[in-house]
């Protein structure tokens, strides 16, 4: 099959110092591929920006200067030359921030058919930021009902999906950090944190004691820094922390911020702190299903996403999101 249609890629140009900008991108048009023999055509309809992508503009593990960039990402098959891969198919893969991708049946997993499921689920909730939380809290911090729960940075993706997490697996109170007034009450009276406080007005350290003035369980923390310090001051005897992600030192990993003083206080209270990767725990995706679509369907797992229609606003959408304009997970949308 011949394709007249325009691909349009993003690629990285430049690595930043500090806050990146518009600059550091540039919108790359080519024609629209036909799929090589044993791929597929995916034109893409919606797509994830996450913090990590900060982390990953520093580096060549995964973003190289000049090549397409990478994320999370639900497209449609279009045109196959796979008998694995039919047109219609929805596929979820992570060659992200391009219009269409070619990718053989081993770059891609189906999307279930959950009856009364959005789309967007499964690249929140479901996907992986929703097996961040669940991964976090379950295998990590090994939550148990009725314990008390801090979550750090919790009106973002991961931390709205803890907090709902959280209380479906009968967690006591739940306290949670975020960036701004609006975020603090968007936690207290929509996702049902019982206090949280915006990080800016003090001392995190101060400002988590007051909120959890007789200590927590356990901690799912994607801040690090005064956060860390924080959890760690905060937490009972046999605590865990559950370390998902820096975003403190995104933006200065020439200059991170300095260590918790109070790491020998893990020894003292006989704290475990576990960091842990999402890839890891694959093995946990259908636990997840299992987990969660029930409650989707029923309502009592409610979506929290911020969404940016067109792809052509993706790099404002992950700059937005790195300056905390959203609540719950960032998502871009294919203009309809």
């Amino acid at each position: 099959m011949t394709h007249d249609a325009t691909m349009i890629t993003v690629h990285q140009t430049a690595r930043p110092e500090g806050f990146p900008t518009p600059g550091h991108f540039a919108f790359v048009e080519s024609p629209v591929p036909d799929p090589a023999p044993g791929t597929a055509l995916v034109e893409n309809l919606l797509w994830s920006v996450d913090p990590y992508h900060r982390e990953a503009m520093d580096g060549d593990f995964l973003w190289t200067l000049g090549s397409p960039m990478e994320g999370r990402t639900l497209g449609r098959v279009v045109d196959s030359r796979t008998p694995a891969l039919s047109p219609g198919d929805l596929v979820l893969h992570r060659k992200g921030w391009r219009t269409h991708s070619v990718l053989a049946p081993d770059e891609v997993r189906a999307v279930p058919d959950f009856d009364g499921v959005p789309l967007a689920a499964h690249l929140s909730v479901l996907g992986g930021t929703g097996l961040s939380a669940y991964v976090g809290l379950t295998r990590i911090a090994r939550l148990k009902p009725g314990e008390d729960l801090f979550v750090s940075a919790a009106a973002g993706g991961v931390g709205t999906a803890a907090g709902r997490f959280a209380r479906l697996l009968g967690a006591g109170r739940l306290v949670g950090s975020a960036g701004s007034a609006r975020k603090v009450a968007y936690l207290t009276e929509e996702v049902g944190f019982d206090a949280a406080f915006d990080h800016h007005d003090g001392p995190v350290r101060e400002l988590l004691a007051k909120a959890a003035p007789d200590g927590v369980d356990a901690v799912l923390d994607g801040v690090g820094g005064d956060h860390l310090e924080a959890a760690i001051a905060t937490l009972r005897e046999h605590g865990r922390i559950a370390w998902v992600g820096a975003v403190a030192q995104y933006h200065s990993l020439a200059t991170p911020p300095p260590a918790p003083r109070n790491l020998f206080d893990l020894v003292e209270k006989s704290i475990r702190l576990e960091g842990f990767l999402v890839r890891d725990h694959a093995d946990a995706q259908e636990e997840l299903y299992a987990f969660a679509v029930p409650h989707l369907r029923s309502g009592r797992l409610p979506l929290d996403i911020t969404v940016t229609d067109g792809f052509e606003h993706i790099v404002e959408a992950f700059l937005g999101m790195l300056r905390g304009e959203n609540t719950g997970k960032m998502l871009v949308a294919r203009s309809s």
